[in-house]
């Protein structure tokens, strides 16, 4: 497979998965604002943090109010990872593939793009705001399905679900990062009602409140962390995606675990293989902010080496090498 054609399922996939993850901690927030009584405007700020473009934000419309943070994210043009641009990106790189894809997935992809570029004029969407997200995350869950159903499970499709998965992975790390970190408006709400209601609405910003309350019942801070960072059978858990991830990496190389063929494959494995051998007993005690953050971190290097290894450009001159070499 052309690495252009590669790149833009991947790239594909990764903007329609950062869209609704957006409309899902959006909707989350709208949520725990009705249940938070003393949540205010305070509590519009963590969404830009999730999101990691403070600068940008604060350039654009400085006060983190209601109205300016669900602009931004949702129909800023300017702003890379609101969920209209995303939808754009996702369009764009749609096209130059259709020969591809599936009709069905394009059509998606198109009709996804034209629901929220039309909700843009009028501000009609904002009158039942938790429609609209909800018309958002479902219209991914659509091309999710009908990607599943009508694309080959090739490489391109591996791609796109490696796509998938390592920003599914991101962003719940990113989620329970704000939470633990930036939500809390009080210390002293540790241990209280008002801090159940910040965790369940942090359950809720990944799907995860119902399978969790199926699992544990309660809620209890620990087990949470333990749900979505090292489950693996919930599909939003930041282990299940790795997991997967890894699978479809497996897929593309040829590589069997436990090797590697390239630096794409071992920075994804090494990252599996440690997370595999963690307890949440480690996490809490190293640090979850610490623990979070250098996820991340290795999460973008995973990205990077993808990146270097299947998409980049190189010289003539060393292709030349290589293939001389080889």
């Amino acid at each position: 497979m052309l690495s252009r054609v590669a790149n833009s399922i991947y790239w594909m996939n990764r903007y329609i998965e950062r869209a609704e993850n957006v409309a899902r901690f959006i909707d989350a927030n709208f949520h725990m604002i009705l249940d938070l009584p003393l949540a205010g405007e305070e509590q519009w700020r963590p969404l830009i943090n999730t999101t990691g473009d403070n600068k940008l934000f604060s350039e654009l419309y400085g006060e983190a109010n209601r109205e300016n943070v669900i602009q931004f994210l949702t129909f800023d043009r300017n702003n890379p990872s609101s969920i209209l641009s995303c939808l754009r990106f996702a369009r764009e790189n749609a096209r130059s593939v259709r020969e591809y894809i599936s009709s069905e997935m394009w059509q998606q992809v198109n009709t996804f793009y034209l629901m929220v570029n039309g909700a843009t004029t009028g501000g009609q969407a904002m009158d039942l705001p938790h429609q609209f997200f909800v018309d958002v995350m479902m219209a991914s869950h659509l091309f999710v399905g009908v990607t599943e159903s009508t694309m080959s499970h090739s490489e391109g499709w591996h791609f796109g679900r490696l796509g998938r998965m390592l920003e599914r992975a991101d962003k719940t790390s990113r989620i329970l990062d704000v939470k633990y970190f930036i939500l809390l408006p009080s210390v002293d709400y540790v241990g209280t009602p008002f801090d159940n209601i910040l965790w369940a609405a942090l359950l809720r910003s990944a799907s995860a409140f119902e399978m969790y309350r199926k699992r544990y019942g309660r809620i209890f801070p620990e087990k949470i962390v333990a749900f979505l960072v090292l489950d693996q059978k919930f599909p939003r858990a930041i282990h299940h995606c790795l997991v997967t991830a890894e699978i479809s990496m497996r897929n593309i190389t040829g590589s069997p675990r436990g090797h590697f063929s390239n630096p794409a494959d071992k920075t994804l494995g090494r990252l599996l293989a440690e997370m595999d051998y963690t307890t949440v007993e480690e996490i809490l005690g190293s640090g979850l902010h610490e623990y979070l953050d250098a996820t991340q971190t290795r999460l973008n290097q995973v990205g990077s080496a993808i990146h270097e290894t299947f998409f980049a450009l190189r010289p003539l001159d060393e292709q030349l090498q290589t293939s001389i070499k080889e």
